[in-house]
């Protein structure tokens, strides 16, 4: 039997390409249908009262131009430069995430943006990555160290001071997913079993721990497991992305034609949070499938392009292809569950198509590493000299 490792290697060396086209035009359509339904989610509210229509859409396409200059020049940048550079990078997130609660902006609450004028940084989405970085880095360095817990306390210490932060802003989701991206890691990088369920009930008694002491979460929560219940108070935003989605039926009500956005889903949410619930209502049940498929293809080839650089003994390259794949699969989740009622509600954009400067910026620089790592794969493929 051939492994499918070999056969991805016969597949480049025979195309000639030098980085895999076919993720590059899965990104481009992700991307461009974002814009699509960020216009559709928006364009009712954006318009009314003869306000201007594209405002919010042309302001994501800002951010995607400012990504894409961000995500070539990433792109531009050895894999062995992020690993020197991943302890750096980690430290000055955490400075962030510390300044944003001293001079943030607070809105609902909760301080989590930086104004920088033209636009406001969310420090907690670079967070993910440098932990992504930070963690590949660190296996790559000191694999021994993993059975060794003494000398996990610094790593582990950094890490959850960041986690602290996020959690004071507040913004639980956030902290989830850099909570869940960092354990997939270590289970990846092969943490002694015993560890890692100390690890993990550790994380999830600090999840419920916050949920308790907060009313609000406990309402969620509560709202979550009767929504209809309290359809005008907590379980206002999930009532209506439920029916959104039944609404929507088999093929959809047609773009630009869903009701839960002009009435229900709040202009706060219906382009970030609940932009799922609109797609499902706009392209019905189908639609939402082929967009579950995208997500679910860009997981597979990410984890596919983190063993093929395991194979190739790229260490550090292979750890931040699994934990691109990890954010992506546990965002996209948590954002298609919380729409579709399967977990509470929390405010978590959905990957390359919910609004928000940051999350874009951020995971198009993302995809461009992951593009990287598999330009450096074929390259060592080829015989080139490849740093790991």
């Amino acid at each position: 039997m051939i492994s499918e490792s070999k056969l991805l290697d016969r597949k480049v060396l025979k195309n000639g390409h030098k980085f895999d086209q076919s993720l590059l035009w899965m990104l481009v359509l992700l991307v461009s249908f974002g814009l699509l339904m960020v216009y559709s989610a928006s364009v009712a509210w954006a318009g009314y009262n003869g306000g201007n229509q594209w405002q919010v859409v042309e302001k994501q396409a800002q951010f995607v131009t400012g990504g894409l200059v961000f995500a070539v020049l990433a792109f531009c940048v050895k894999m062995s430069v992020w690993r020197k550079a991943s302890l750096w990078l980690l430290s000055a997130n955490i400075f962030m995430l510390l300044l944003v609660l001293i001079v943030g902006r607070e809105i609902n609450g909760a301080k989590r943006w930086i104004d920088l004028g033209l636009f406001s940084y969310q420090p907690s989405e670079t967070y993910k990555l440098a932990i992504i970085l930070y963690l590949a880095a660190f296996f790559n360095r000191r694999a021994e160290v993993l059975k060794n817990l003494k000398r996990m306390v610094f790593p582990g210490g950094a890490i959850g001071v960041g986690l602290a932060l996020i959690l004071v802003e507040p913004d639980l989701g956030a902290m989830v997913v850099a909570s869940l991206i960092g354990l997939g890691l270590l289970f990846l990088a092969d943490l002694p079993k015993k560890w890692f369920a100390v690890a993990v009930i550790t994380g999830t008694a600090v999840i419920i721990g916050a949920v308790l002491i907060e009313p609000y979460r406990m309402a969620r929560v509560v709202s979550f497991l009767e929504p209809f219940q309290d359809p005008h108070g907590a379980g206002y935003q999930l009532t209506h992305s439920l029916m959104a989605s039944a609404r929507g039926q088999w093929f959809g009500t047609g773009l630009g034609a869903s009701l839960d956005k002009r009435f229900y889903l709040t202009e706060s949410e219906a382009h970030t949070d609940f932009i799922f619930a609109v797609i499902s209502e706009e392209w019905g049940f189908f639609g939402m499938c082929m967009l579950v498929f995208c997500y679910g293809w860009l997981v597979w080839r990410a984890f596919s392009i983190g063993k093929q650089a395991r194979d190739l003994e790229l260490f550090f390259s292979s750890f931040v292809a699994y934990g691109i794949a990890l954010w992506l699969g546990v965002q996209s989740f948590f954002h298609i569950g919380v729409n579709i009622g399967l977990l509470p509600t929390k405010g978590l954009t959905l990957p390359l198509v919910s609004y928000g400067g940051s999350a874009a910026v951020v995971m198009l620089v993302s995809m461009a590493l992951l593009l990287r790592v598999d330009y450096e794969n074929r390259r060592k493929m080829r015989g080139y000299k490849v740093e790991g």
